[in-house]
């Protein structure tokens, strides 16, 4: 009842008082000029000074914000729902009303309340109290004009009372930098944890971290390359890294070129220290950008599609199978879902890593046009190969 009263209200211009996550809020309709033009004179706010726009579920806001690169939604995914506001680029400038001043920038809230659960529209939202006053914990501490002046009043009880992190995102696509612009519900600590993740990897210690968290890291590595078969003269290689894989295949497949791509331009410093320049060539970019030009011999990746959602893997795999030549294979070596929970050893990290079981990946591949099937396996690692139809292909297992 209360998130059918609140959608009601709000698409029919109203302003409600309603409980977040952290303290009591006012919404509106950001795009409705003369709700948010109340919502301002109830609280006092100066129309030039931002707000942040609400949804009350992730896949909303995301879809709502296209344009956001992928380490944005990344940060996105791993850190809300939640007790933070985010400021993130708005090339396209979207919901003016709630940029105030700075129509480039927007900040983003995604709240979990059970009381508001199905609620699809997005509300321009600020805390329910005057400019300048206390944050109101209970619906008792929400100035009695602010009430009177409502089409909406919803009690949520006592809230934590905390207000939400503000972190500032807006350089964090192409260098990584995040700054706290308002301490609040979430540490600093947690947040250093949630955004440092692509870039806390020492190139010079990596080799050895991954191989002390996973014993089988040499021997996935050695059947990714028995599978590659041989013979290849064009490589795409998703998530280079430092190059171990890349160099690998270069040995495998002596007279082949390879394209290599990855998101840490660090990484790929490494890499191209390590590689012979002549027969690679390297790319800063993430794997849900365009894939560079085909066709190839062979496609191929360690550790790396598991970063991707079940939908975004099965995005991959489709313009993959547009980039491999008639014949040609895809190679993939990857962190997996095992059929038996006992078996899962690989540490994850929550909000980044996102295996698929087998089946699944299979499954994705098929339907991509490619024919499938699982090469390797062990534990939570496995080596699964596909091959595009038509064509020689290339030669080997």
């Amino acid at each position: 009842m209360s998130a059918a009263a609140f959608e009601a209200c709000i698409a029919a211009g109203g302003v409600a008082v309603f409980p977040s996550d952290t303290v009591y809020g006012l919404a509106c309709d950001p795009e409705n000029g003369n709700a948010v033009k109340r919502l301002h004179a109830l609280k006092g706010r100066a129309p030039e000074k931002p707000s942040a726009v609400m949804w009350f579920a992730l896949e909303a806001a995301l879809d709502a914000l296209p344009e956001l690169g992928p380490r944005t939604r990344a940060a996105l995914e791993r850190l809300l729902p939640g007790p933070v506001s985010l400021v993130v680029p708005n090339p396209r400038a979207r919901f003016p009303l709630a940029a105030g001043g700075d129509p480039a920038s927007l900040g983003v809230r995604v709240v979990s309340v059970p009381a508001l659960d199905g609620v699809g529209l997005p509300v321009l939202q600020t805390s329910a109290n005057l400019a300048g006053g206390p944050d109101p914990v209970a619906l008792d501490e929400v100035p009695a004009s602010i009430r009177a002046g409502a089409e909406l009043v919803l009690d949520g009880g006592r809230l934590p009372g905390t207000p939400s992190s503000v972190v500032d995102l807006r350089r964090y696509e192409e260098s990584g930098e995040w700054a706290v612009l308002r301490a609040g519900a979430v540490a600093e600590e947690a947040l250093r944890e949630a955004l440092g993740w692509e870039f806390h990897f020492d190139p010079a210690t990596y080799a050895a971290e991954i191989r002390e968290e996973m014993p089988l890291y040499d021997r996935l590595q050695d059947e990714l390359v028995r599978a590659s078969g041989s013979e290849a003269r064009r490589i795409l290689e998703l998530g280079t890294g430092t190059g171990e894989t890349a160099g690998r295949l270069l040995a495998r497949h002596p007279d082949a070129r390879l394209v290599g791509i990855d998101v840490s331009a660090e990484m790929l410093a490494a890499a191209a220290s390590a590689l012979p320049a002549e027969r690679v060539s390297l790319r800063v970019a993430a794997l849900e950008d365009e894939l560079p030009p085909g066709p190839f011999d062979l496609v191929a990746s360690a550790l790396c599609v598991h970063h991707l959602r079940g939908r975004e893997k099965a995005d991959l795999f489709v313009r993959v199978a547009a980039a491999l030549a008639p014949g040609g294979r895809f190679v993939l070596g990857d962190v997996v879902v095992p059929e038996d929970p006992a078996q899962a050893t690989t540490p994850l990290t929550a909000g980044y890593d996102h295996p698929s079981p087998v089946a699944e990946q299979l499954a994705w591949l098929e339907e991509a046009g490619l024919s499938a099937r699982l090469s390797w396996a062990a534990g939570d690692l496995a080596v699964i190969v596909a091959a595009a139809p038509g064509g020689a292909g290339i030669v080997g297992p």
